[in-house]
């Protein structure tokens, strides 16, 4: 008997046969997308899509860029010399199980965003609901210090105090909260400005109290961004009677959490606005690869500028003095010149840049070192007499 003339027994052949062209089309066209990101994912264009960050320095990430790019050339010539073909027999033979693989990546992501979104998350910034000092979430600016208490942490192996007034403002001790009757200088921020690591009369604004004669007021709040800064400083500076100036900082390698939303947040025109859901797991790939859209830094390069602006204004309404300190660790790379100079050369607003060693950060916290908060507040002391 002849079967070969039997419909399944050509149709399985010929239906193997159309899903491995099919399948090495598709590794194919990945192929090419990799070795297409690899040509055209420049430094130039890294550089605008990726901002400079406070974990690495800029050199860092060129080796990483660089090495990324390298590793998805490689990928993509391994997909179409050796891959392809292998992989698309496989697809060809077992169709079922690519299909089940599918299936199976697909409600793997959907359990992990089920099991990151039910988790104890707390804001954008902050981490650890145990860290000094402690925080207590605030629905117009995302969160604030909790206010009347002392605590404890050990950085770089030294046991560090932190005390707040009820005020919610960094002191010396819980009996001597900041008095806002007399002359006051008053310090806006996050982490660098509060005093990250360092005891209170390590901290810049306690040097710079101690260097003009003049009280501090230090209103820095851990993981703050700029807009944040200012919504604090806006509601406290009327409560103060003789403010001397205002200090506040800005870094282009914490820029980044300028185009934050999902914490409340300012927009064009100083708008303010709640904040926008996002997915875990979209959250977690952004904090990873960091991509930012061209749009995103537009936005965030406007709204910098409007912000600190605005910083100035209400420092000047008020009699004040304003001043921005720009850290700067190690040699600025020409990407954070760039964004430097537009937001604030452009604008003309009042900066003092302070350029650091590298090697001025506190063992394994990154944050400035007693010697590095005080050529800080040294260099805001001089400008401001």
């Amino acid at each position: 008997m002849n079967t070969s003339a039997w419909p399944w027994r050509s149709e399985r052949p010929s239906r193997q046969s159309a899903t491995s062209v099919i399948a090495e089309v598709a590794i194919a066209a990945v192929a090419t997308a990799f070795l297409l990101c690899a040509v055209l994912a420049n430094q130039n264009w890294l550089d605008r899509h990726f901002l400079p960050s406070w974990f690495l320095p800029h050199h860092w990430w060129v080796v990483i860029e660089s090495s990324a790019r390298v590793m998805l050339a490689a990928s993509g010539l391994a997909l179409v010399l050796w891959v392809r073909p292998r992989l698309a027999r496989l697809v060809a033979s077992s169709p079922a199980l690519v299909v089940w693989s599918a299936i199976a990546a697909v409600l793997a992501l959907g359990a992990g965003e089920l099991v990151l979104r039910y988790g104890p998350f707390r804001p954008s910034g902050w981490l650890v609901a145990e860290a000094e000092p402690r925080r207590r979430p605030d629905p117009r600016l995302g969160w604030t210090l909790v206010p009347a208490r002392s605590g404890h942490s050990t950085v770089g192996g030294r046991v560090i105090d932190y005390s707040l007034d009820p005020a919610g403002y960094r002191v010396r001790r819980l009996d001597e909260p900041v008095q806002r009757e007399p002359p006051t200088i008053l310090f806006a921020g996050e982490s660098i400005m509060f005093g990250e690591g360092l005891t209170w009369e390590e901290s810049i604004p306690a040097q710079v109290g101690v260097m003009t004669g003049i009280q501090g007021a230090n209103l820095a709040v851990h993981g703050f961004s700029s807009d944040q800064a200012y919504l604090r400083l806006e509601t406290e500076l009327p409560h103060f009677r003789q403010p001397v100036a205002v200090v506040s900082l800005f870094m282009t390698a914490l820029f980044g959490r300028n185009l934050d939303d999902n914490r409340p947040h300012l927009g064009p025109g100083l708008s303010w606005h709640a904040a926008e859901p996002h997915g875990r797991l979209a959250s977690l790939f952004k904090l990873i690869a960091p991509f930012r859209k061209t749009d995103t830094v537009e936005r965030g390069v406007t709204m910098t500028r409007e912000v600190l602006g605005a910083t100035v204004a209400l420092a000047r309404a008020r009699g004040a003095r304003p001043l921005i300190v720009v850290p700067q660790f190690g040699v600025e790379a020409e990407v954070e010149r760039a964004l430097r100079r537009r937001i604030l050369d452009e604008t003309g607003l009042p900066y003092v840049w302070i350029e650091l060693d590298e090697g001025w950060r506190l063992p394994g916290n990154l944050h400035p070192t007693p010697a590095a908060a005080h050529t800080i507040a040294a260099a805001v002391a001089d400008r401001l007499r």
